[in-house]
């Protein structure tokens, strides 16, 4: 019995270990999850697959047609003779055979701007899956944020419900010995009903982040998600950092930058090729066929099959000029639409690069002022903290009441929750700064 209940303790010991060294995830793990896993990640890798296949196929368009023809038929009743060419009533079995081939010199320019359309499409499409990696990376970055304030603000409730608790055993041994009354026990209880729905409402708010974070990793939600407690916001700023530095890098690597860059050139593609439609095409043509004739009704035997396939066959070769003279208009809207996506794809490039820089010069003006709003708050923490202490001795001493002392810890512990809301969007704005410096913010 001695053993079995050691070799239990030790399974209940490693059980408790094992459970305790859950692994957490940090927020670059998180955004690299969600970079790799997200499901507009996946359909875009398939979006590149399709723009190589397309791809082939504007290649292959450069090549010669080549087609096999083989065709076999029997007549019966009222019919020509091929040998007399004259009407008769007989059965016969006729059998062709044919290659032909066709390649054309000139559209003007029609299958090479395909081409070069479909090349310039494959790699939009490469690019859209770094732009739909970092989108999924950086909703998952705000969501791990949101996650992990409510996680440390679900713990300043908790301090904030154990000061109040404590408190209320303060007053109730007070009020036993007459030294303190009625009210103050009522406002003591009031202050930790209060603090008690505010834990339980800020463990919701948790609890709904944490689902939000597993939503945008596209993790299942049965699987356990436990993420990094540690935090350490220290605002560090380069002093020769500047708007137009970073602008300057991340309109030649952002990749939205780059997507609407390259829209702008397949558009201008399709417009060539559409302006090619209008020009005239010039193709050659060749040819080789041969055929097999029986006469079925008659007596006389035909010529043997190779005879026939040697005597009968036949070569070609020709050359054909189209030129596009009327068809409804079609052609001159083709181009007429295509030039209007093409400048729509100009001025969205425009939209594109000014947003572009207005996010940035947001995002170097929030992460200054909230450094130092954090250096300030910092310092009003810990005068809040010093203030709250003395209020408490205070009130101990009968020199305050307990609704000023609670004004004073209500002060404190809004001020840690302000501090901890300002280190996660500096932390948040610092990742989207160096971004779009092109750096890499997840692993």
């Amino acid at each position: 019995m001695g053993v079995m209940k050691q070799i239990f303790t030790i399974l209940a010991i490693s059980t408790i270990l094992s459970s305790s060294a859950q692994e957490r995830w940090t927020m670059e793990q998180c955004m690299s999850y969600a970079a790799t896993h997200a499901s507009s990640v996946v359909q875009a890798r398939w979006d590149v697959a399709s723009a190589i296949a397309t791809g082939k196929q504007a290649l292959g368009d450069f090549f010669p047609s080549i087609s096999a023809q083989v065709g076999s038929q029997f007549s019966w009743g009222r019919n020509i003779d091929p040998e007399t060419n004259t009407y008769n009533d007989v059965t016969t079995f006729n059998n062709g055979y044919g290659i032909y081939a066709s390649l054309t010199l000139f559209d003007g320019g029609q299958t090479l701007n395909r081409y070069r359309q479909a090349r310039n499409e494959r790699k939009r499409y490469i690019n859209a899956v770094e732009m739909t990696r970092d989108d999924s990376a950086i909703a998952a970055m705000m969501a791990y944020a949101d996650a992990f304030y409510y996680q440390h603000s679900v713990r300043i409730a908790e301090d904030k419900l154990n000061q109040s608790e404590g408190m209320l055993t303060l007053i109730k041994t007070q009020e036993e010995l007459g030294i303190k009354g009625a009210p103050d026990l009522a406002q003591a209880e009031a202050t930790v009903a209060n603090d008690r729905y505010l834990l339980v409402h800020q463990r919701n708010l948790y609890e709904q982040s944490m689902l939000k974070l597993k939503s945008c990793m596209n993790l299942p939600v049965e699987k356990p998600l436990a993420i990094d407690t540690s935090f350490s916001a220290s605002p560090s700023l380069s002093p020769g950092e500047s708007v137009e530095q970073i602008y300057s890098t991340a309109i030649s690597t952002n990749p939205k930058a780059l997507n609407a860059k390259m829209q702008v050139i397949s558009t201008r593609y399709a417009y060539d090729v559409t302006k090619g439609q209008l020009m005239p095409s010039l193709s050659i043509n060749a040819g080789i066929s041969t055929s097999y004739f029986k006469n079925l009704s008659a007596s006389y035997s035909p010529h043997s099959f190779g005879d026939q396939f040697r005597n009968n066959m036949g070569e070609y070769i020709s050359a054909t000029l189209s030129i596009p003279l009327y068809d409804g208009l079609n052609r001159i809207s083709s181009k007429m639409k295509a030039k209007y996506t093409y400048e729509k794809a100009k001025e969205n490039l425009s939209e594109e690069i000014r947003r572009l820089h207005d996010e940035i010069s947001s995002a170097v003006l929030d992460r200054e002022g909230y450094a130092i709003e954090i250096v300030s708050l910092k310092a009003k923490v810990e005068a809040d903290a010093e203030a709250y202490r003395l209020n408490s001795r205070k009130y101990e001493e009968g020199l305050m009441s307990l609704i000023d002392l609670q004004l004073s810890a209500n002060t404190y512990f809004s001020s840690r929750v302000e501090l901890l809301q300002k280190q996660m969007l500096y932390l948040l704005k610092d990742k989207l700064v160096e971004y779009y410096k092109g750096n890499k913010i997840w692993m």
